[in-house]
């Protein structure tokens, strides 16, 4: 990978560049469930900001820990890890539907591969258990309300957000629940994680 003043990757980028500047990464480029991919392309606690924009839901519960856990590894003590996946408490039938596990039906949808649908609740636990402090940017809790604070776009955009994608200018219609995992200042890396 490029060297750079700030080392900022997308992972999972796909047919996307909201975020021009950053490393933007597919899954051959960098396997984030495997250690050996990251250490190809990085060395630990060297990526200033990690980005992921509806990848997560394409893993297991555990699959999402072990990534996580490698993400917080090659980030920089005070860096941190924007993440959005489909809100699993947007109380919008249809939408739910379609973020669902194994999608709403054809296997050549790209939800057929979900295999976990998060909420507030269950993304921030995933991420607690990798070692990070997690702030909500984006969400609906469990009554279905919506919750935002104000987030800026060059720390990391997502297009998929109440925020960018014009979808949702009048009325929300496909939000994204949104995370800075953040890794504290205070740690440093220990090969024990």
């Amino acid at each position: 990978m490029r060297n750079m003043e700030k080392l900022r990757v997308v992972i999972g980028a796909g047919e996307y560049n909201n975020n021009p500047g950053w490393i933007h990464t597919q899954e051959q480029d960098l396997n984030v469930l495997e250690e050996a991919s990251w250490d190809e392309n990085f060395k630990i606690e060297t990526i200033d900001v990690l980005l992921a924009e509806h990848v997560w839901e394409h893993f297991t519960y555990d699959e999402g820990v072990t990534a996580a856990k490698l993400c917080w590894k090659y980030l920089k003590p005070g860096g941190y890890f924007r993440c959005a996946v489909p809100d699993g408490y947007f109380p919008n039938k249809e939408y739910r539907k379609v973020v669902q596990v194994g999608g709403p039906g054809p296997v050549n949808h790209p939800a057929a591969s979900h295999k976990t649908v998060y909420n507030f609740e269950t993304l921030g636990k995933l991420f607690s258990e990798a070692g990070f402090e997690c702030e909500l940017l984006e969400y609906h809790d469990k009554n279905g309300v919506f919750h935002q604070i104000n987030w800026n776009k060059e720390d990391g955009n997502i297009f998929r957000s109440v925020k960018v994608d014009p979808r949702n200018s009048s009325t929300i219609t496909f939000p994204s629940l949104i995370i800075d995992a953040k890794k504290s200042l205070k740690v440093k890396f220990s090969s024990t994680v």
